[in-house]
């Protein structure tokens, strides 16, 4: 089979923009759901909100953290960690760089306030000095591949939160990580509203939108000429279509197995002739290409002009599809929705 790019997103089976694979803090869940940036006021000094009940213990991949004080000082080590955190108003005083770029100033639903974090390191490979000198008192590395001897490692440094347990590195669902990092600041309650908040505008817009009810749909990427990543129904980007009232047909299905996408050339392409079809394109020639296809061009969807083109970035809109957090998914439905209609 052929090996999918790295912007395809989310390392585990997502994409990593350009993963990357899967789009919103809230200080308030009304703005969440005017699509607003609640993230945008953190905590004071980037801490856990004050009056949370500590100590607190988070079972995780390589057993349970306990957390005996909120926590002020945090370090992410996972691609879309700092997302979770951010939604819960505590700025990372350290990140990971996935791609070759910074990641406070990569994405509009992401906001920092003002502070840079230090880059300890690349994808899963951790400068254990540099997390060392900044005095951490909390380590989380969820959306991560960390190792057993990583996670002993930086248990030596500070109280290490490692992947959700249960799930396969890179698998854990958004509302898991959300859990999981409200867990490790002692902000549970808050990490449940706000997923009770992004559950709520989806039914929402569904509600809103009866014509996306029941028609099908393909979200794909074409990642070499005539050839293309069609997604399962069990990935992140697809759920969230599934969820505004879109199904996956049966064939899909088939195709896809127990894999994260089913890996197709132009002349399986009559598996996408779909009432809706979602490219997700690394540039503008992306476009290009998949439409002077020649199988492409003869499908219903392509004739009728029902296939949107989401780029992974400019804007990132395939990018916050394939982020699917907290903060990214918002975002991603503010652009995504009226495209659908």
């Amino acid at each position: 089979m052929s090996t999918l790019p790295k912007h395809s997103v989310r390392v585990r089976r997502q994409w990593p923009v350009g993963r990357l694979a899967t789009a919103l803090a809230v200080a308030a869940l009304a703005l969440t759901a005017c699509g607003g940036d609640p993230a945008a006021t953190p905590a004071p000094n980037g801490s856990a909100a004050q009056g949370a009940t500590f100590p607190v213990t988070v079972s995780h991949k390589y057993g349970d953290t306990v957390i005996d004080k909120a926590p002020a000082r945090v370090v992410t080590l996972g691609l879309s960690d700092q997302d979770p955190v951010l939604a819960l108003g505590v700025v990372p005083i350290g990140s990971i760089d996935w791609f070759g770029e910074r990641p406070y100033g990569k994405w509009p639903w992401a906001t920092w306030g003002g502070k840079v974090p230090e880059i300890v390191g690349e994808r899963d490979e951790y400068n254990l000095e540099k997390i060392a000198a900044l005095n951490p008192d909390l380590i989380i590395g969820m959306y991560s591949g960390m190792s057993q001897e990583q996670y002993t490692k930086l248990t030596q440094i500070a109280p290490t939160v490692a992947q959700v347990k249960g799930y396969d590195d890179y698998s854990a669902p958004w509302q898991e990580m959300t859990m999981h990092a409200g867990r490790a600041l002692g902000q549970s309650a808050k990490a449940a509203e706000l997923i009770a908040a992004i559950d709520q505008r989806l039914a929402d817009l569904k509600a809103k939108n009866p014509q996306f009810t029941g028609k099908t749909v393909a979200v794909v990427e074409p990642y070499e000429p005539g050839k293309y990543a069609v997604f399962a129904p069990s990935d992140p980007k697809v759920v969230l279509l599934t969820q505004l009232g879109f199904t996956v047909p049966e064939a899909i299905v088939q195709a896809a197995g127990k894999e994260y996408a089913a890996e197709i050339g132009s002349e399986r392409l009559d598996l996408v002739d779909v009432d809706k079809l979602v490219f997700l394109t690394a540039d503008a020639s992306t476009e290009t290409t998949v439409k002077a296809d020649k199988v492409y061009t003869t499908l219903k969807v392509a004739k009728e002009n029902r296939a949107v083109f989401l780029p992974y970035e400019t804007p990132p809109l395939g990018a916050a599809l394939s982020f699917s957090t907290v903060l990214s998914i918002p975002y991603a439905l503010d652009q995504l929705v009226p495209l659908l209609g």
